[in-house]
Protein backbone atom coordinates (compact mmCIF):
# COMPACT_ATOMS: atom_id res chain seq x y z
CA UNK A 1 0.00 0.00 0.00
CA UNK A 2 1.43 3.19 -0.95
CA UNK A 3 2.97 5.36 2.18
CA UNK A 4 0.16 8.08 1.34
CA UNK A 5 -2.67 5.65 1.88
CA UNK A 6 -1.54 4.52 4.88
CA UNK A 7 -1.33 7.94 6.46
CA UNK A 8 -4.92 8.59 5.69
CA UNK A 9 -6.50 5.08 6.92
CA UNK A 10 -4.16 5.72 10.66
CA UNK A 11 -5.96 9.37 10.42
CA UNK A 12 -9.35 8.32 9.94
CA UNK A 13 -9.11 5.45 12.97
CA UNK A 14 -7.72 7.63 15.09
CA UNK A 15 -10.83 9.77 14.67
CA UNK A 16 -13.42 7.25 14.73
CA UNK A 17 -11.85 6.23 18.16
CA UNK A 18 -12.16 9.96 19.39
CA UNK A 19 -15.50 10.36 18.00
CA UNK A 20 -16.43 6.92 19.74
CA UNK A 21 -14.83 7.76 23.21
CA UNK A 22 -16.48 11.55 23.39
CA UNK A 23 -19.63 9.45 22.42
CA UNK A 24 -19.59 6.99 25.33
CA UNK A 25 -18.60 9.66 27.88
CA UNK A 26 -21.48 12.14 27.33
CA UNK A 27 -23.73 8.77 27.22
CA UNK A 28 -21.99 8.20 30.95
CA UNK A 29 -22.04 11.65 32.60
CA UNK A 30 -25.56 12.07 31.32
CA UNK A 31 -27.15 8.16 32.41
CA UNK A 32 -28.26 7.60 35.82
CA UNK A 33 -27.30 4.25 37.79
CA UNK A 34 -30.78 3.03 38.72
CA UNK A 35 -29.81 3.59 42.59
CA UNK A 36 -28.40 7.12 42.02
CA UNK A 37 -30.95 8.69 44.41
CA UNK A 38 -29.34 11.95 43.15
CA UNK A 39 -31.70 12.11 40.14
CA UNK A 40 -34.81 10.44 41.42
CA UNK A 41 -37.32 12.84 41.22
CA UNK A 42 -38.19 14.16 43.89
CA UNK A 43 -42.09 13.35 44.57
CA UNK A 44 -40.98 9.68 44.48
CA UNK A 45 -40.78 8.69 47.79
CA UNK A 46 -37.51 7.24 48.22
CA UNK A 47 -38.32 3.61 49.54
CA UNK A 48 -40.53 3.29 45.89
CA UNK A 49 -37.71 4.57 43.50
CA UNK A 50 -35.11 1.71 45.12
CA UNK A 51 -37.14 -0.72 44.37
CA UNK A 52 -35.94 -2.82 41.18
CA UNK A 53 -37.93 -5.57 39.40
CA UNK A 54 -36.13 -8.88 39.83
CA UNK A 55 -36.18 -9.56 36.24
CA UNK A 56 -33.54 -6.61 35.62
CA UNK A 57 -31.06 -8.80 37.67
CA UNK A 58 -31.80 -7.46 40.89
CA UNK A 59 -33.81 -8.50 43.86
CA UNK A 60 -37.38 -6.57 44.88
CA UNK A 61 -36.92 -4.58 47.69
CA UNK A 62 -39.56 -5.30 50.20
CA UNK A 63 -40.56 -2.36 52.08
CA UNK A 64 -40.01 -2.51 56.11
CA UNK A 65 -38.42 -5.97 55.39
CA UNK A 66 -34.49 -5.17 54.74
CA UNK A 67 -34.42 -6.87 51.27
CA UNK A 68 -35.67 -10.13 53.05
CA UNK A 69 -39.51 -11.74 52.32
CA UNK A 70 -41.65 -11.89 55.41
CA UNK A 71 -43.51 -15.17 55.59
CA UNK A 72 -44.97 -17.33 57.90
CA UNK A 73 -42.00 -17.06 60.55
CA UNK A 74 -42.34 -13.03 60.80
CA UNK A 75 -46.16 -13.68 62.00
CA UNK A 76 -48.24 -13.95 58.54
CA UNK A 77 -50.89 -16.56 58.09
CA UNK A 78 -53.13 -17.37 55.46
CA UNK A 79 -56.71 -17.68 55.04
CA UNK A 80 -58.63 -20.21 58.04
CA UNK A 81 -55.97 -20.23 59.99
CA UNK A 82 -57.86 -21.47 63.57
CA UNK A 83 -56.60 -20.87 67.05
CA UNK A 84 -55.71 -24.19 67.41
CA UNK A 85 -53.36 -24.48 64.40
CA UNK A 86 -49.59 -25.03 65.20
CA UNK A 87 -47.92 -24.38 62.29
CA UNK A 88 -47.92 -20.82 62.35
CA UNK A 89 -45.78 -18.83 64.54
CA UNK A 90 -48.35 -16.23 64.67
CA UNK A 91 -50.11 -19.12 67.03
CA UNK A 92 -47.21 -20.77 68.63
CA UNK A 93 -45.45 -17.64 69.70
CA UNK A 94 -48.18 -15.96 71.82
CA UNK A 95 -47.88 -15.52 75.52
CA UNK A 96 -48.94 -18.84 76.47
CA UNK A 97 -51.58 -16.84 79.24
CA UNK A 98 -53.65 -15.20 76.03
CA UNK A 99 -53.28 -18.72 74.15
CA UNK A 100 -54.66 -20.49 76.40
CA UNK A 101 -57.69 -18.20 77.44
CA UNK A 102 -58.39 -18.35 73.71
CA UNK A 103 -58.16 -21.66 73.06
CA UNK A 104 -60.63 -22.26 76.16
CA UNK A 105 -63.27 -19.68 74.59
CA UNK A 106 -62.65 -21.51 71.20
CA UNK A 107 -63.45 -24.71 72.94
CA UNK A 108 -67.26 -22.70 74.44
CA UNK A 109 -67.37 -20.86 70.79
CA UNK A 110 -67.47 -23.81 68.76
CA UNK A 111 -70.32 -25.19 71.13
CA UNK A 112 -72.41 -22.88 69.56
CA UNK A 113 -71.01 -22.54 66.01
CA UNK A 114 -68.85 -19.88 65.76
CA UNK A 115 -65.25 -20.58 64.85
CA UNK A 116 -62.17 -18.36 65.62
CA UNK A 117 -59.95 -17.70 63.16
CA UNK A 118 -56.58 -15.71 63.45
CA UNK A 119 -56.24 -13.05 61.30
CA UNK A 120 -52.77 -12.16 63.48
CA UNK A 121 -51.51 -12.89 66.39
CA UNK A 122 -48.09 -12.86 67.22
CA UNK A 123 -45.12 -10.47 64.58
CA UNK A 124 -42.00 -10.44 64.43
CA UNK A 125 -40.58 -6.61 64.49
CA UNK A 126 -39.59 -7.00 60.50
CA UNK A 127 -43.51 -7.57 60.13
CA UNK A 128 -44.74 -5.04 62.23
CA UNK A 129 -42.52 -2.74 59.89
CA UNK A 130 -44.05 -3.43 57.23
CA UNK A 131 -47.48 -3.58 57.88
CA UNK A 132 -46.85 0.46 59.15
CA UNK A 133 -44.98 1.28 55.80
CA UNK A 134 -48.23 -0.21 54.57
CA UNK A 135 -50.35 1.88 56.59
CA UNK A 136 -48.63 4.99 55.97
CA UNK A 137 -49.33 4.25 52.35
CA UNK A 138 -53.21 3.78 52.80
CA UNK A 139 -53.60 6.48 54.87
CA UNK A 140 -50.91 9.04 54.03
CA UNK A 141 -49.31 10.08 56.42
CA UNK A 142 -47.72 8.20 60.07
CA UNK A 143 -49.96 10.09 62.14
CA UNK A 144 -53.14 8.38 60.11
CA UNK A 145 -51.46 5.13 59.95
CA UNK A 146 -50.97 5.62 63.63
CA UNK A 147 -54.57 5.02 64.30
CA UNK A 148 -54.81 1.80 62.85
CA UNK A 149 -51.66 -0.03 62.81
CA UNK A 150 -49.37 0.26 66.42
CA UNK A 151 -45.86 1.83 65.22
CA UNK A 152 -43.03 -0.64 65.13
CA UNK A 153 -41.66 -1.12 68.58
CA UNK A 154 -44.55 -0.20 70.30
CA UNK A 155 -47.08 -3.46 68.84
CA UNK A 156 -48.17 -5.83 72.06
CA UNK A 157 -48.43 -8.06 68.84
CA UNK A 158 -44.28 -8.33 68.85
CA UNK A 159 -44.47 -9.54 72.67
CA UNK A 160 -47.27 -12.27 71.71
CA UNK A 161 -49.73 -10.36 73.80
CA UNK A 162 -52.60 -9.53 71.27
CA UNK A 163 -54.65 -11.19 68.78
CA UNK A 164 -56.59 -10.12 65.88
CA UNK A 165 -60.08 -12.50 65.06
CA UNK A 166 -61.29 -13.01 61.84
CA UNK A 167 -65.19 -13.65 60.82
CA UNK A 168 -67.78 -11.04 62.20
CA UNK A 169 -69.53 -13.83 64.06
CA UNK A 170 -66.11 -14.50 65.70
CA UNK A 171 -65.82 -10.87 66.83
CA UNK A 172 -69.63 -10.34 67.77
CA UNK A 173 -68.93 -13.94 70.19
CA UNK A 174 -66.06 -12.92 71.83
CA UNK A 175 -67.33 -9.69 72.75
CA UNK A 176 -70.13 -11.10 74.41
CA UNK A 177 -68.47 -13.69 76.09
CA UNK A 178 -64.57 -12.78 76.20
CA UNK A 179 -64.57 -10.92 79.67
CA UNK A 180 -65.77 -14.61 81.12
CA UNK A 181 -62.17 -15.71 79.94
CA UNK A 182 -60.17 -12.35 80.13
CA UNK A 183 -60.29 -11.44 76.80
CA UNK A 184 -60.55 -7.77 76.33
CA UNK A 185 -61.54 -5.35 73.25
CA UNK A 186 -58.79 -2.96 73.62
CA UNK A 187 -59.43 -0.17 70.77
CA UNK A 188 -63.10 0.85 69.49
CA UNK A 189 -62.29 1.08 66.01
CA UNK A 190 -60.49 -2.30 65.85
CA UNK A 191 -63.23 -5.12 66.85
CA UNK A 192 -60.82 -8.20 65.95
CA UNK A 193 -57.91 -6.79 68.13
CA UNK A 194 -58.02 -9.34 71.74
CA UNK A 195 -55.82 -9.23 74.77
CA UNK A 196 -55.72 -10.84 78.06
CA UNK A 197 -57.09 -8.95 80.99
CA UNK A 198 -57.62 -11.34 84.06
CA UNK A 199 -59.61 -9.09 86.57
CA UNK A 200 -62.36 -8.49 83.53
CA UNK A 201 -63.25 -12.10 84.77
CA UNK A 202 -64.30 -11.07 88.21
CA UNK A 203 -64.55 -7.15 87.22
CA UNK A 204 -65.79 -6.97 83.17
CA UNK A 205 -63.34 -5.41 80.59
CA UNK A 206 -61.67 -2.42 80.70
CA UNK A 207 -63.08 1.00 79.08
CA UNK A 208 -61.69 0.75 75.94
CA UNK A 209 -59.49 3.44 73.91
CA UNK A 210 -60.24 4.96 70.75
CA UNK A 211 -57.78 3.82 68.53
CA UNK A 212 -54.16 2.97 69.37
CA UNK A 213 -52.91 6.67 69.92
CA UNK A 214 -54.48 7.26 72.94
CA UNK A 215 -52.85 4.10 74.04
CA UNK A 216 -50.61 5.02 76.38
CA UNK A 217 -48.09 1.97 75.43
CA UNK A 218 -48.16 3.32 71.93
CA UNK A 219 -46.34 6.89 72.80
CA UNK A 220 -42.61 7.14 72.06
Amino acid sequence: MPLVAVVIALAAAGVVGILAHESLGAFSSSAASPLDTGSLDAAVPLSTALQVRSDEGLPTRVPGSGGRAVGTTDGKVPDGVTIFDDHYAAVTRLDPSLLGALRDAATDAKGDGITLFVNSGWRSRTYQEELFAEAVTKYGSQAQAARWVARPGTSVHEAGKAVDIGGSAADAWLSAHGAAYGLCQIYRNEAWHYELRLRAIDDGCPAIYADPTHDPRMQQ
